[in-house]
């Protein structure tokens, strides 16, 4: 109940700074006339009338804008009936050139708004397909997801994750492309549907992570990066089987998940990494995967290196094992949250990177 009274006036100040903003025109064309009136004609207060409409180009349509152009207008002429020494002509000039520009500035805004509106649509879309939708549970495994772009007007970025039940267990896939902009995406995306294919129709991790290293080196042949830089990936595979009790993890170049349980926390690294997405001809397809213990009560985070490369203000690093440290018991969603809140407030809600980080909790069967 307290929360939703909060919540409502949160949007009621928000709704109400909204109006005013919107009304500054109006308001701001109101107070010159009325200085204009009431003070001596050497001080020309009626001089500023052209800044009403240069200022409701910023924020209204183009109608509105003329309209409140002509109403300046109108006050000019009735302030020269009141004080003839007011120089109208210039000043009504000034209205005019200012109105019909501030027409065309604000047709060419709506017209970038719309634009930016398409351009928004076609995100969301993709991130339907690289981050789509996943359940919060699967059995006796909870999971919970975080997803922070770096630009504030993006959705996505090449940053990437996927959870699937599987025949072999749930199967739990997290990783960055190197690189921004479209191609990242694309990049992602291809990764991605191999992994929802793969991971329900081949047996062994191993297989799993040469048949995302074969997707993602088709995408690159087909889309060549720009630059001498190759394109690649990096990723963690982990699966959970259905009887629990364990979990195994395929580590190609990401950083190690962290674990989190009575004992204390412990990052989960691999015995011998496995090449990253796409460098498995330079490097060798030398894959391994490693068995942790895993039992009900554990929390498993699984995050982006855009995590523990968030720096304050003095360029320190967002210290995540201390932080994981001192959380107590708590589901994914509420880690994840707490995670979003504090990050945001260590960096000042400055993102250099793209985050992604996945909370999984093995409840009792």
């Amino acid at each position: 109940m307290i929360e939703s009274v909060r919540l409502r006036l949160r949007l009621r100040r928000r709704y109400g700074r909204g109006v005013f903003v919107r009304l500054s025109p109006v308001v701001l064309t109101v107070v010159i006339a009325s200085l204009a009136y009431a003070t001596p004609p050497e001080m020309a207060f009626s001089r500023l009338l052209p800044a009403a409409p240069a200022l409701a180009a910023a924020m209204w349509p183009v109608l509105p804008t003329v309209l409140l152009g002509t109403v300046c207008l109108l006050l000019m002429i009735g302030l020269s009936l009141v004080f003839p020494d007011l120089g109208t002509w210039w000043t009504a000039a000034g209205i005019i050139a200012v109105t019909v520009a501030a027409a065309y500035g604000s047709h060419v805004r709506l017209q970038r708004e719309r634009t930016l509106f398409q351009v928004r649509l076609v995100a969301d879309a993709a991130q339907q397909v690289v981050l789509s939708p996943m359940p919060r549970r699967f059995g006796n495994v909870e999971i919970e997801s975080l997803y922070l772009a770096a630009a504030a007007e993006a959705r996505i970025g090449g940053d990437f994750y996927e959870v699937v039940d599987t025949p072999h267990g749930v199967r739990l896939l997290i990783g960055d492309v190197r690189g921004k902009g479209l191609p990242a995406v694309g990049a992602a995306a291809a990764i991605v549907n191999a992994f929802r294919e793969a991971a329900y129709g081949e047996t062994g991790m191993v297989d799993v992570a040469r048949r995302l290293d074969a997707s993602s080196t088709r995408y690159n042949a087909a889309f060549p990066p720009d630059g001498p830089m190759e394109r690649f990936a990096t990723a963690l595979l982990v699966e959970i089987p259905h009887e629990g009790g364990r979990i195994d993890i395929l580590n190609c170049g990401h950083p190690p998940p962290l674990l989190l349980n009575r004992r204390g926390i412990r990052a989960l690294e691999s015995a011998t990494p496995s090449p990253l997405l796409s460098l498995a001809e330079l490097i060798g397809e030398h894959y391994n995967v490693d068995t942790f213990p895993f039992e009900p009560g554990d929390v498993l985070l699984l995050y982006t290196d855009g995590i523990a490369e968030a720096r304050a203000h003095d360029g320190e690093f967002f210290p995540l094992a201390a932080w994981m440290r001192r959380q107590p018991p708590t589901p994914p969603r509420e880690l994840l949250t707490a995670l979003h809140r504090d990050l945001l407030r260590y960096s000042r809600g400055r993102l250099d990177d793209d985050i992604a980080a996945l909370a999984v909790r093995l409840s009792e069967p």
